[in-house]
């Protein structure tokens, strides 16, 4: 397993290039920079971080454009992502815009409805402090959601923005601070993702069913 020593500069100024090339000969002529100061660096820091959260599946960098009207070949950022239970667990990510990171669930379908049960009974109490305190602590609430209430949901309740969700995540946008080159970002990594536990615990629970419980 290789240290992690930090997030280099280059990965963002790779991301910033890409952004404005996005084609398969500035790519192969970059790829090394991608090899060396964006993907070693995303397996190391997931690597430092699996013996609290598990083991991290590291994207790859092509985009799936079969069904897509944007035919780019490549995406634009760096991500991993450390799953929980079925659509929920930790990400993180990095990008031109610098680093991200986040724990909350990705839909499936069949998810929705045991989501919105959830949030409209009881248990929504306990989610709607969770995200209270989430966003206390600077994080932003976000994911897919409905422009008006869900179908049948009478106005007026006490937690309907929260009910609109399709996905919730929290996040937050560090950008580029000068620690991200360092070490450091692994404590600042793991701190964000401890304090969105609960929330993330709470969505495998009453989302999956199957909650992480370390």
């Amino acid at each position: 397993m290789t240290a992690f020593t930090g997030i280099p500069v280059a990965a963002l100024d790779f991301y910033e290039d890409l952004e404005a090339d996005n084609s398969k000969a500035w790519w192969l002529a970059h790829k090394t920079t991608y090899d060396e100061c964006v993907r070693a660096p995303m397996i190391a820091l997931a690597d430092e971080l699996a013996a609290e959260f598990g083991d991290a599946k590291v994207y790859r960098p092509h985009r799936d454009v079969r069904f897509s009207k944007d035919k780019t070949p490549y995406k634009t950022h760096q991500g991993a992502f450390i799953p929980t239970a079925e659509g929920v667990g930790f990400y993180v990510q990095v990008s031109a815009a610098g680093l991200m990171t986040a724990a909350g669930w990705r839909a499936r379908p069949d998810q929705v409805a045991r989501y919105r049960e959830s949030v409209a009974g009881p248990s929504g109490v306990r989610l709607a402090a969770l995200v209270r305190t989430a966003e206390q602590a600077g994080f932003s609430i976000t994911g897919d959601r409905l422009a008006t209430r869900p179908r049948g949901m009478a106005p007026g309740h006490p937690r309907e923005e929260l009910l609109k969700h399709k996905t919730l995540f929290g996040r937050r946008d560090w950008g580029s601070p000068d620690w991200l080159a360092t070490p450091q970002t692994v404590t600042r990594v793991r701190d964000d993702w401890r304090a969105l536990r609960p929330l993330a615990t709470w969505l495998a629970d009453h989302v999956s069913g199957a909650a992480d419980r370390s």
